[in-house]
C-alpha cells in the first residue's frame, strides 16, 4: 500500500517514513501543504498523513479541499495543538483520525493499520481470480483451500494484479504503488517479485506481455 505523509518537520518525516517503509509500505513525503495537495490529487493513496500546520497551505484546507472534490482516502491528522476544538475541527473537515505530538510510532502505526483495514472492509472483501482468492484486509492469499505465504511485497504486487484482473498492468504502475514517487533502484525489481509469485501460486496464472507489464488470469 501507498501512503503520503504531508509534515514540514524534516527529521520527523524522515523517521516515519524509514518506519512504515521497514512495514512494507511504499511512503511519498512532502513538506508543504500546496505540494501535499497536489501530490495527494495526482496520486493515488492508501491513506494519508496530514500534519494540520504547514507551510503553504495547512492541514484543515488539504483534508476539505480533498474531500470536496470527492477523495475519501483515509486521513490521520498530526499536530502540536491539543484541545478538543482543534480536534473537532479535523475531524469536521473530514479527517478519519487525530494525533497529537508527542505521540508513540506504536501507535501511529495502529492508527493507521486501523484506518486501513476499515477502508478494506467498506471496500471489496474479497478478489477472485479462478481458484486464486485475495483477501485484502488480512492480507491472506490462498489457491484453492491451501493458504499460500508471501511476503509483504508479493502480496502487494499481486494485489496491483488482482485488483485489475485480465488487464495488462505495467512495471511503471506496479513500480508507483508498490515501491514509492523517489524510487531510484532496478526497475527488474518487479520481475523478481513476478518471478517468486509465479512460484509460489504457479507458472501460467501471471502472464508477460513484452513491452506492456503482467496480466492476472485465471488457472491455466
Amino acid at each position: 500500500m501507498r501512503l503520503l505523509i504531508v509534515e514540514d518537520e524534516q527529521r520527523l518525516a524522515r523517521s516515519l517514513a524509514r518506519g512504515l517503509e521497514a512495514e512494507g509500505f511504499a511512503v511519498d513525503v512532502s513538506h508543504d501543504g500546496l505540494d501535499g495537495l497536489h501530490r495527494a490529487r495526482e496520486t493515488s493513496y492508501d491513506l494519508i498523513v496530514l500534519d494540520i500546520m504547514l507551510p503553504g497551505l495547512n492541514g484543515y484546507r488539504i483534508c476539505a479541499a480533498l474531500r470536496a472534490e470527492g477523495d475519501e482516502t483515509p486521513v490521520l491528522m498530526l499536530t502540536a495543538k491539543d484541545g478538543e476544538y482543534d480536534e473537532a475541527e479535523g475531524l469536521d473537515t473530514g479527517a478519519d483520525d487525530y494525533l497529537t505530538k508527542p505521540f508513540s510510532y506504536v501507535v501511529l502505526l495502529a492508527r493507521v493499520r486501523a484506518l486501513l483495514r476499515r477502508r478494506n472492509r467498506a471496500g471489496a472483501r474479497e478478489m477472485r481470480v479462478g481458484s486464486l482468492r485475495v483477501e485484502p484486509s488480512t492480507r491472506r492469499v490462498w489457491l484453492a483451500d491451501e493458504e499460500v505465504s508471501l511476503t509483504t511485497k508479493e502480496f502487494a504486487v499481486l494485489e496491483q494484479l488482482a485488483t485489475r484482473a485480465g488487464e495488462v498492468v505495467s512495471k511503471a504502475e506496479i513500480l508507483e504503488h508498490v515501491w514509492d514517487f523517489a524510487y531510484e533502484g532496478d526497475v527488474n525489481i518487479v520481475e523478481v517479485y513476478i518471478s517468486a509469485l509465479r512460484r509460489k501460486l504457479g507458472g501460467g496464472r501471471i502472464l508477460t506481455l513484452r513491452g506492456a507489464g503482467y496480466r492476472l488470469v485465471p488457472d491455466a
